[in-house]
C-alpha cells in the first residue's frame, strides 16, 4: 500500500500553510472545536481548517487526562443546496496526514466536490495531529545512502523524539477522533473514501460506528485479515505483470527482448559489487556522491510500481542499469527528493503492533520465494520493530467485518502491494458490497478520473452493484518508454 514503500524515499506530497483566519461565528467560545476559514497552498479559493480537542486515551478518566488537538480541513461543496451528507477521507500509510494531500484532492475530486463537502483529518500520529516523525529523516541524502546504512542506534534515536504515550497512537483510537470530528460537526452520517491503509481505518470505522456511515469505498484494499509487511509476492506479481505486457507491446519487446534477464543479472551484479559513482546532482548541478546496490535498486523499482506513469519507465531503467547507466534510476530518486511524505513514527507505531506479530516465519519464508525482491520488504520491518515500544490490539479487532453498509471495493489489477485477491476477502464478509477490479489501473483506483466518476456516482446511488463501469474499459494498455531520449 502506501505503507513504507521504501524506507528511504517516498512520494512528495503538498504542504498546508494556513493563514488569513477568520473565526466562525456560529462556535462558542469555549467549545473544543475550533473552525476558521482559510487557505491552503495549492487551493486558490478559501476553505476551512478546523481543531478539535481528543483524548489520547480514550479509556482515561480524570480531569486531567493528556489531551491532543486534531488538526483538520473541509473543502467545501460547489453547490451545497442540497445539503448532502460529506465525504471524509481517510489517508493512507499508515502515515499519511490528509490536509496535506488537500489541494491534490481538491483538483481531482472536483466531481465529488460538486455537491459533498470533502473532510480531512490528519490522523493522531501525522501532520498537525501530535506527529511522530523523526527530524533526522529530512535531511537524508537519498543519492548517497542505501538500506543497510541504517541502524540500531538511530531507531532508538528516533523513539527518544517522540512524546506522549505511544500505544495510543492506533487504528483504534484514529477512528474514535475521526467520529469524534463527525460529531463536533454536527453530522448524523458521513460517507467515508479510504485508500490503501485508509481501506484498514475504514474498516475499523465500520465495527466500531456502523450508524455514522451512510457508505463506504474501500480503494486498494488493506483487509483487516491481511497482515501489513509480507509484500513480496504482491510487488513479483506487479512486475511480472509489467513484463507481461511489454513482451505484449510490440516496441517494448523489440527494444527490451530479454528483460527479465537483464533485471536479474543486475541483481545479481549489484549483489556482488554495488557501485559508488560522482555524479551532477540532477537538479542543483553540484558533486554528489552516489551509492547503488540491490537493495536499493529492488526499493526504487517496487516505487514506480505503484502508479501508471512511473511503471512506463521501468523496462528502460532495468535496460540501462544492465548497460551499467544509472542515470534513470538518478532521475527517479529526484522525482521523490522532496520527503517521504510519510510521518514513520506511527507507520512502524502501527505495523510493528498490529501487523508484523501476526507473520510467522513460514510467512515470511513464503513471502520471499519470489523473482523481484526476495525478503527486500521484510527488512526495515523486522529490524525496527523489536526495538518498538509495544502495545496489544483487542481479539475483536483481528475479526472479518460483516458491518451491512453499502460498500464499493475497488481494486487495481497491477497492484504491486494490495492485489484484487485483498479486495475479494472484504467484499466475502460485507453484506450488499460490489468488487471491481480495473484492469489497467494500479495502486488507487481513484488516481484515474474513471474511477473519482464511478464513486461519485455510488455516493449518489448507494447501490455499487448497479454503477457504470464503462470508462474502465476505456483505460489504455500501459505503454513504455523505450528510449532516454523520451520515445514511448
Amino acid at each position: 500500500m502506501t505503507i513504507l514503500k521504501n524506507a528511504l524515499v517516498g512520494l512528495s506530497l503538498l504542504a498546508c500553510s494556513m493563514n488569513s483566519f477568520a473565526m466562525s461565528p456560529e462556535l462558542a467560545s469555549g467549545s473544543k472545536l475550533k473552525l476558521e476559514d482559510c487557505h491552503i497552498d495549492g487551493i486558490k479559493e478559501q476553505v476551512q481548517c478546523g481543531v478539535l480537542q481528543v483524548p489520547e486515551n480514550y479509556s482515561a478518566t480524570g480531569k486531567k487526562d493528556t489531551q491532543i488537538a486534531l488538526n483538520f480541513a473541509i473543502l467545501p461543496a460547489i453547490d451545497n443546496s442540497e445539503n448532502k451528507e460529506p465525504l471524509m477521507f481517510l489517508a493512507g500509510g499508515p502515515g499519511q496526514a490528509a490536509v496535506e494531500l488537500a489541494a491534490h484532492l481538491y483538483k481531482t475530486y472536483r466531481e465529488i466536490r460538486k455537491t459533498h463537502d470533502i473532510i480531512l483529518v490528519d490522523q493522531r500520529g501525522t501532520g498537525k495531529s501530535h506527529p511522530l516523525e523523526c527530524e533526522e529523516s529530512k535531511a537524508l541524502n537519498a543519492y548517497e545512502i542505501v538500506p543497510e546504512d541504517f541502524t540500531v542506534q538511530e531507531v532508538k534515536d528516533c523513539l527518544a523524539q517522540f512524546t506522549g504515550d505511544l500505544s495510543q497512537y492506533n487504528s483504534e483510537n484514529s477512528i474514535r477522533d475521526f467520529d469524534a470530528v463527525r460529531v463536533a460537526l454536527g453530522h448524523e452520517k458521513i460517507h467515508v473514501y479510504g485508500g490503501s491503509y485508509g481501506t484498514r481505518a475504514a474498516l475499523v470505522y465500520m465495527r466500531l460506528f456502523p450508524d455514522s456511515l451512510k457508505s463506504v469505498v474501500l480503494d486498494s484494499v488493506g483487509p483487516i485479515e491481511v497482515p501489513i509487511g509480507t509484500f513480496g509476492q504482491s510487488a513479483a506479481r506487479s512486475f511480472n505483470l509489467l513484463l507481461e505486457n511489454c513482451q505484449n507491446e510490440a516496441a517494448c519487446n523489440k527494444a527490451f527482448p530479454d528483460l527479465a534477464n537483464e533485471y536479474a543479472q543486475v541483481i545479481q551484479r549489484l549483489d556482488e559489487t554495488p557501485v559508488k559513482l560522482n555524479i551532477a546532482h540532477p537538479r542543483l548541478g553540484s558533486a554528489t556522491p552516489f551509492a547503488m546496490n540491490s537493495g536499493k535498486f529492488v526499493n526504487y523499482l517496487r516505487m514506480q510500481l505503484y502508479s501508471m506513469q512511473t511503471r512506463t519507465l521501468v523496462p528502460l531503467a532495468i535496460h540501462q542499469a544492465y548497460l551499467e547507466n544509472y542515470q534513470p534510476l538518478i532521475g527517479m530518486i529526484a522525482s521523490t527528493e522532496g520527503g517521504l511524505g510519510m510521518y514513520l513514527g506511527l507507520t512502524f507505531n502501527i505495523v510493528c503492533n498490529e501487523d508484523i506479530p501476526r507473520i510467522t516465519e513460514q510467512m515470511f519464508k513464503a513471502d520471499a520465494d519470489n523473482n523481484f525482491g526476495g525478503d527486500n520488504s521484510h527488512k526495515a520491518w523486522l529490524a525496527a520493530c523489536p526495538l518498538w515500544p509495544k502495545y496489544q490490539p483487542s481479539d475483536e479487532f483481528y475479526q472479518p467485518v460483516t458491518a451491512d453498509i453499502p460498500t464499493l471495493i475497488l481494486s487495481g489489477n497491477l497492484d504491486p502491494v494490495t492485489p484484487p485477491s485483498n479486495g475479494d476477502k472484504s467484499a466475502a464478509t460485507i453484506p450488499g458490497s460490489h468488487h471491481i477490479v480495473s484492469k489497467n489501473n494500479a495502486h488507487i483506483v481513484a488516481s484515474s478520473s474513471c474511477g473519482v466518476d464511478i464513486i461519485n456516482e455510488f455516493l449518489d446511488t448507494l447501490d455499487p452493484k448497479k454503477l457504470d463501469e464503462s470508462c474502465l474499459s476505456e483505460i489504455a494498455d500501459e505503454t513504455f518508454m523505450i528510449s532516454i531520449n523520451g520515445s514511448i
